[in-house]
């Protein structure tokens, strides 16, 4: 068989592919407890019988080990034996992997020695109240802060603890800007005054706080400019304190005026032109070397306010779309774009917006009127603000007949879309196999109706992706599968 097939070229990725194959028998499964080049990932499979798990852990190799500890599919009694492993990588990852855990499991990795452990347990949603409750005074700040950041719904003594605790971290955590979880906490009232005193807390409180005309001026004048971000956010912002935050050297305090519904149009307009005015130079920031850190971090803060001005969300404008959907800031149009209430003209206006952002907001508003041209017209079109691996066809999918189209697309990303049909003719499975595009070659990889020739052929693609993939897909023959690890040394 060596002889008639192609030698991958990257075996320790064909491997790693072959470890999640959901079609590798057990015998198979077992040979790669020896394996030690990738990341243990045969640990994480769903069909581990509990002869396996314990081979696996009789061979303890770290990788394997932190592989079967994140996996959800571990029966509780070895859940519990590793709670006493040695290693606090894998008894965190225990904690990690730990959803539907009894409550003695957490009990056992409460008083754990290392603070990761802890820390694990303090964002671990799963762990009972009131065990949860006990991390509030651990001794190490880490797990506090943690705490703070990650348990929003968590009881007004614990929250209270942790927003007047002696650590800055804690504190700060506590009463922030940003959490890890929705809803955000409200701080208790009676500590508002003290939180705007602190400075690692001041920025988390302005929000809450009742503004009056001193504390405004003087939480305009701070600093800190999150502190000035969260005064322009303010509902009760006096105006002519709006007009002064409007021409903050920081590009995020003046953007979050221009988001604002009192803002004079003259105003925001002078944002908006400011904002995109402020455009950094050729290379950057390839050429940041030559700069100092405080334009390093000028163009940074640029290059932010720029995506943010583009992606905001305004309730005031969903609430209120159609002086809305002519605007001319994007933002504002795919504000508009998910509004219950817009009319039928509004709603054709807006999925011929010339932002695909506009664009596709308004297809997935409406996603049960999108017919197949338009959806395809939507994705065809897309261009994500950030990077990303959806794509509106996840949204919105396409019939068998448009995919079979697309097989033979012009453009690759299209192409990628074909394979979604698993009745796809095998002549054009076979085209997608060769296509000169790897991330075409990826989408086909996996196909049910892949020939075996061509999924062989695969396994030896250039692309390390492709490979991958091609492992992965259950059709691979047993006998090949065989090869595969004979040829690693298994």
């Amino acid at each position: 068989m060596s002889d008639a097939l192609p030698p991958p070229i990257h075996l320790d990725k064909v491997m790693s592919g072959l470890s999640e194959n959901p079609a590798l028998p057990p015998a198979l499964v077992r040979r790669f407890f020896a394996y030690r080049r990738g990341f243990g990932n045969v640990a994480k499979r769903p069909d581990l019988t509990d002869d396996m798990v314990a081979d696996i852990i009789a061979v303890d190799d770290h990788w394997l080990m932190r592989s079967l500890a994140l996996n959800h599919s571990l029966p509780y009694a070895f859940r519990m034996t590793l709670t006493g492993h040695p290693d606090p990588a894998i008894r965190a990852a225990i904690v990690v992997g730990a959803h539907d855990a009894p409550r003695e499991l957490f009990e056992r990795l409460l008083g754990d020695a290392d603070p990761r452990v802890r820390q694990c347990l303090a964002e671990n949603g799963h762990v009972p109240a009131d065990l949860r409750a006990q991390l509030a005074a651990d001794p190490d700040p880490k797990v506090r802060a943690s705490l703070a950041q990650w348990w929003m719904q968590a009881p007004e003594p614990i929250r209270r603890l942790l927003l007047t605790d002696p650590d800055d971290s804690v504190r700060a955590g506590a009463c922030a800007t940003y959490y890890r979880q929705l809803p955000q906490p409200v701080p208790p009232t009676d500590l508002l005054p003290a939180l705007l005193t602190d400075p690692v807390t001041r920025a988390g409180a302005v929000r809450h706080c009742t503004l009056d005309a001193d504390t405004a001026r003087w939480l305009a004048g701070d600093p800190d400019e999150n502190v000035r971000e969260e005064l322009a956010k303010h509902p009760d912002l006096p105006p002519p304190l709006r007009e002064t935050l409007a021409e903050d050297p920081s590009p995020l305090v003046a953007l979050h005026v221009f988001a604002r519904q009192d803002t004079p149009e003259s105003t925001r307009a002078a944002i908006h032109s400011r904002i995109l005015s402020e455009v950094p130079p050729k290379n950057w920031p390839l050429d940041h070397k030559v700069q100092d850190d405080d334009a390093l971090e000028g163009q940074f803060m640029n290059e932010i306010a720029r995506l943010e001005l583009r992606t905001l969300h305004l309730p005031w404008v969903t609430a209120d779309p159609l002086p809305y959907v002519d605007s001319p800031y994007v933002c504002f149009r795919a504000s508009a774009a998910m509004s219950d209430c817009l009319p039928a003209p509004a709603v054709a206006r807006l999925l011929d917006d010339e932002e695909s952002s506009v664009r596709t907001t308004m297809a997935l508003h409406v996603r049960h009127r999108i017919d197949p041209v338009t959806a395809e017209r939507i994705d065809r079109s897309y261009r994500p603000e950030k990077k990303t691996r959806w794509r509106p066809a996840d949204d919105l999918p396409l019939p068998a007949h448009v995919l079979q189209r697309l097989a033979t697309d012009p453009e690759p990303r299209m192409r990628q879309l074909a394979p979604r049909d698993p009745d796809l003719p095998v002549e054009l499975v076979r085209r997608l196999a060769s296509d000169p595009d790897h991330t075409v070659r990826r989408a086909i990889a996996t196909h049910p109706q892949l020939p075996t020739h061509d999924l062989k052929q695969l396994l030896a693609d250039p692309s390390e992706t492709v490979a991958t993939a091609a492992a992965s897909n259950p059709n691979l023959p047993t006998a090949h599968m065989h090869w595969l690890l004979a040829r690693s040394g298994l």
